[in-house]
């Protein structure tokens, strides 16, 4: 007997040609866990009802939001920083974890949800975040985020504050660990975009050595709608994403998803 700690990102549910992609994710054993980098679905309702239909079926599923978990409109009950803490409630309620609750062990490997924004640093060396914006608005790259989050947070801010937390959590960790993030802990993903200019929503310097500061056997991240695997410092950075149907349909078997991330032996007789 074995289980596998699987993992998925940015199924963007809301996508009528997803929901076979989402059904089609199913465990191998029933002790199977499963990693949902974020990108679930923009409303809240939607969120968690994938959520509680995923923990249905994995022992145990693991949550980090996305930038469209994020999204708010004006007329939304909660915004901002109060989005994130009710679908944090919602997830406590279904009984999936989030970068909120104690992390979990498998096999050994403390399994760790972050949670830590962009805060516009994956940009051009002599360039304020001011100017970085305007120039990728003058060349009509702008990323939906500047509409649906930064009006209702100050992201930066939420960025900064959300490293402080990470960084005090993680120091208590002993032992190999797997980080997973919706968007990547460093930039060399980002410099195989086909608009460069879209990384400043894509991460944040500040979390460049978190893999070899905290153990890290894998980085688990998702945001950039390209799955593959890149290595920095000997450390395998992993996106699990699937995207939209075009973007799927284009990747066909090549890439691996959902991706197994660790598998440990339950059985040793």
């Amino acid at each position: 007997m074995s289980r596998t700690l699987w993992a998925v990102s940015d199924l963007h549910a809301a996508v009528k040609a997803n929901t076979v992609k989402v059904d089609q994710i199913q465990p191998r054993d029933p002790g199977d866990w499963l990693i949902v980098a974020g990108d679930v679905a923009e409303r809240t309702d939607l969120v968690l009802r994938v959520l509680a239909e995923l923990r249905g079926r994995f022992a145990c599923v693991i949550w980090v939001p996305g930038n469209h978990e994020l999204f708010s409109r004006s007329q939304d009950r909660y915004q901002g920083r109060e989005k994130y803490d009710e679908l944090v409630a919602g997830c406590r309620r279904i009984d999936v974890l989030t970068p909120e609750d104690p992390y979990p062990v498998f096999n050994g490997v403390t399994v760790v949800p972050l949670f830590t924004l962009y805060d516009y640093s994956f940009r051009p060396q002599g360039m304020t975040v001011e100017q970085a914006v305007e120039a990728a608005k003058q060349r009509q790259v702008m990323m939906t985020d500047e509409f649906a989050i930064a009006p209702f947070v100050d992201v930066r801010a939420w960025c900064w504050d959300r490293l402080a937390y990470s960084i005090k959590r993680l120091s208590r960790i002993n032992g190999p660990t797997v980080l997973i993030n919706h968007w990547p802990l460093v930039q060399e993903p980002t410099q195989h975009l086909r608009w460069t200019e879209l990384a400043l929503w894509c991460g944040t310097r500040h979390t460049r050595n978190w893999a070899e500061r905290y153990g890290a056997e894998a980085v688990i991240y998702g945001h950039l709608h390209m799955p593959g695997v890149i290595e920095v410092s000997g450390v395998p950075h992993i996106e699990v994403s699937l995207g939209y149907p075009r973007e799927w349909e284009r990747h066909g078997d090549i890439q691996e998803w959902p991706y197994e991330v660790l598998r440990e032996e339950t059985d040793h007789a």
